[in-house]
């Protein structure tokens, strides 16, 4: 019973470490809402690979856009979602292209 135990044990903690690489090369995903002229969240912290879904539930309409052109969701009307893909690790200020007031920033390690 011992060396079973042993074995098991073993097993467990050589799987770990695989586990945790695993775990870190799946892309996960993120949600933004666009609400009374702002984006819920503004700060956004997220991995290469990542996925953001943006949703508008304002009247006017909106977008996603980075300030330097990396991303852009396009025109999104009351309603509708939009996807980014993270692509590149670094410091992404983003506003709304039609509302330059309305800005965030999304971090991607």
């Amino acid at each position: 019973m011992t060396t079973l135990t042993r074995r098991t044990t073993l097993a467990a903690l050589l799987a770990t470490p695989f586990a945790l690489i695993a775990g870190r090369s799946q892309a996960a995903a993120h949600a933004v809402t666009i609400e009374g002229f702002a984006f819920s969240p503004a700060e956004l912290t997220a991995a290469v690979g990542d996925t953001i879904t943006v949703t508008n539930n304002d009247g006017a309409p909106h977008t996603l856009t980075a300030d330097d052109g990396s991303f852009d969701t396009g025109r999104l009307n009351r309603g509708q979602t939009g996807e980014i893909t993270l692509t590149a690790a670094g410091t992404f200020p983003f506003k709304c292209a039609f509302h330059p007031s309305m800005t965030g920033t999304i971090t991607v390690a």
